[in-house]
């Protein structure tokens, strides 16, 4: 009896969307974030608490996370509503990533703001 794999057996396996979307949020390593004014005027340890929230938020709902990408939420900071949204761009940053599933080939920008700033 011989054992014959195919080709799809063999190919690693790649990460999903939203493993790729749920590391760079936890970590801000391997793409960019980019805030708006009213962020930045939060100063540094307002920003560092934004960004806190930002990296545990877990409340991903079929409202807020409707393609299930885990790409896009909401939060509180000293009653102020906040957005978070990632998008995956082209390593040059100019255009949509031709494969958000490669990092070769995808730069992730995660984007806050202010909920008024939309």
């Amino acid at each position: 009896m011989s054992c014959i794999m195919g080709a799809a057996q063999l190919q690693p396996q790649r990460p999903t969307i939203v493993q790729l979307n749920d590391a760079f949020r936890h970590t801000f390593v391997g793409g960019k974030v980019v805030m708006t004014p009213g962020v930045s005027a939060l100063g540094e340890t307002g920003i560092a608490a934004v960004l806190r929230q930002v990296a545990a938020f877990d409340a991903f709902t079929l409202d807020n996370d409707p393609f299930g990408e885990h790409d896009f939420g909401t939060l509180v900071h000293a009653g102020v509503t906040y957005f978070w949204k990632i998008d995956a761009y082209d390593r040059a940053c100019e255009y949509g990533s031709p494969d958000p599933l490669d990092p070769a080939v995808t730069c992730r920008v995660l984007t806050v703001m202010r909920a008024d700033e939309y």
